[in-house]
């Protein structure tokens, strides 16, 4: 089957870049900072729907929560998902959804620095909305401008920065 690339389903989960910092706030109950962001300032051309699954900083996620973000991923109707996600986690989150072996293009980003904060979230949001309608299928992980696939990232805790696996 041919993925439309202009569609794409964006699937928040909390994280800093939607301004969830502390692993004991599991859920806020506030709604996500994302969707008004990707229909208004970025301007995404593509056809974007949201879809707001949690909102919890990824140190508190449980497999539980990795099992709902792998379940939305499967039974959306769109070929193309992006997940925003906490930065700890998202190694971790990457590994199990490229396990599933979805068929999908899933890409995960999230930020150091909080949307609304001059940061990096929109560049990586931006970024991993782009990359979602250029790259095959598989699981990537989206951020500080480089693309990496799921099995083959890992997160620097000294540096703060993603990089290959060694």
């Amino acid at each position: 089957m041919l993925q439309n690339r202009n569609e794409i389903l964006l699937v928040t989960t909390g994280g800093t870049i939607d301004g969830h910092l502390s692993p004991l706030a599991g859920k806020s109950g506030r709604r996500s900072r994302i969707p008004p962001l990707v229909r208004g300032r970025l301007r995404v051309r593509a056809n974007v729907a949201v879809k707001e699954l949690m909102a919890k900083d990824s140190r508190a996620m449980s497999e539980g929560d990795l099992e709902a973000i792998a379940k939305c991923c499967r039974e959306c109707r769109q070929g193309r998902v992006v997940v925003t996600h906490g930065t700890y986690g998202m190694e971790r989150a990457a590994r199990h959804l490229a396990g599933k072996k979805i068929g999908k293009t899933i890409v995960l980003t999230g930020a150091h620095v909080p949307l609304g904060k001059t940061g990096d979230a929109e560049f990586n949001l931006g970024s991993a909305l782009m990359a979602a309608r250029l790259l095959p299928r598989g699981v990537w992980v989206v951020t500080q401008g480089e693309v990496f696939a799921a099995l083959n990232v890992t997160k620097n805790l000294k540096s703060g920065f993603f990089q290959k696996r060694r």
